[in-house]
């Protein structure tokens, strides 16, 4: 098998761009295996999103009594 490396944006359309001078370079048919790596989120990023969704998730039932204060 051949590898074929290059960096490319991922724009959320559901479909990846592949170099024109790397293309010429794969075969017109056959079997071709495509591994993603995507880059990590950074500790602040991670830390963020998990803030996120624990603010998004139910109060728990030591916190309802909050619920009654206005």
């Amino acid at each position: 098998m051949k590898a074929i490396e290059f960096t490319t944006e991922l724009t959320g359309s559901g479909s990846l761009s592949i170099p024109q001078e790397l293309a010429e370079q794969l075969p017109q048919t056959g079997r071709a295996r495509v591994i993603i790596l995507a880059d990590a989120l950074s500790g602040d990023e991670e830390w963020r999103m998990a803030a996120y969704e624990q603010f998004l998730r139910d109060d728990s039932s030591e916190d309802a009594i909050y619920e009654t204060c206005r």
